[in-house]
């Protein structure tokens, strides 16, 4: 499932009463790139919305919220009921093959733990600055290889490898291999 990130980001900004320049201002962020986003004539990397949603404050998984009925409880879920949280990028060199793709499981909001099916193509990556966010993270690499640095420290994962670190810690992901690198994660709590 999409989301016109542009549109959402535009209503949940006015929802909380804030100018383009006071949330620019408050994610380190031009109000030009703010309006760019806004106009959906740029797509940020996960990172950089990350910033911009964390200056609201407000959680990836909330912003991509897709509402469960709240008095009926789901259990399992179908492929196509998972929902994107990475933005439709444009990816490298104009490739749109080199998106991320993070899907999650669920609406987290109503959960103590999120879990998603992660997707980085060969030279795809979290955005250039690094990710920071409450909680812990862990997750298993089911195909391919993935390089993830947390603070100081960078490692190359491959199939079958797995992590787990404190999420307040500065991370990021790139696959600098040559095949779709697949991982399943999870987050707690679901801060991501």
């Amino acid at each position: 499932m999409e989301l016109d990130i542009g549109s959402r980001l535009r209503a949940v900004r006015i929802a909380r009463g804030l100018s383009q320049r006071e949330l620019a201002a408050r994610a380190g962020l031009t109000n030009g790139t703010i309006s760019l986003i806004e106009k959906n004539r740029t797509s940020p990397s996960v990172a950089s919305l990350k910033s911009v949603l964390d200056a609201l404050p407000m959680t990836l998984s909330e912003f991509f919220h897709a509402a469960e009925q709240a008095d009926t409880p789901k259990f399992f879920y179908t492929a196509e009921e998972f929902t994107e949280l990475s933005p439709p990028e444009h990816g490298f060199n104009g490739k749109a093959s080199a998106r991320v793709s993070l899907r999650q499981i669920g609406a987290a909001a109503r959960h103590a733990l999120q879990i998603l099916h992660e997707r980085y193509p060969p030279g795809a990556d979290t955005g250039a600055e690094m990710l920071s966010h409450e909680g812990e993270e862990g997750g298993v690499v089911i195909e391919g290889q993935i390089e993830i640095t947390v603070g100081d420290a960078a490692r190359v994962l491959n199939a079958g490898d797995g992590y787990l670190f404190d999420s307040r810690l500065p991370h990021r992901f790139r696959n600098l291999g040559s095949v779709d690198c697949v991982i399943v994660s999870a987050c707690t709590p679901p801060t991501f």
